[in-house]
């Protein structure tokens, strides 16, 4: 009993696997590129959700990052983006929130240590 040759829907699935993941690739450069996001293995195969190893296998695509990241390096150096200012913005509020805890933990601190130093002058006091 021999069993029918399926072997072209294999090879016809593996070709439309491989047409997708290439478009992935192709739609997360466009993507990063078009937003001024930083160009970089990690970040395409992130976009893309695919693997950075096989992304260094497709020649085309390897010399485009190269190409674009090598573009991004030596462009001047763009204004913030809001993300980055909110994070500084962001930043600076934790600070002061951190400097007025500590104003307050000294303020504490130096409470506590009257209260400790009366309580001890009243023990001395005592007989």
């Amino acid at each position: 009993m021999n069993r029918p040759d399926n072997s072209r829907h294999l090879i016809k699935a593996a070709q439309q696997r491989a047409a997708l993941t290439r478009s992935k690739a192709v739609q997360a450069l466009r993507a990063l590129h078009a937003d001024g996001r930083p160009i970089t293995f990690d970040a395409v195969a992130r976009y893309a959700r695919v693997s950075r190893s096989w992304l260094y296998t497709q020649p085309d695509l390897r010399a485009e990052i190269e190409h674009l990241r090598q573009n991004q390096a030596s462009a001047e150096p763009t204004q913030e983006s809001p993300a980055q200012r909110a994070s500084e913005a962001s930043l600076r509020q934790r600070l002061e929130a951190a400097n007025d805890r500590i104003r307050r933990l000294n303020d504490e601190n130096q409470r506590l240590r009257q209260q400790l130093a009366h309580a001890l002058g009243q023990r001395r006091q005592s007989p």
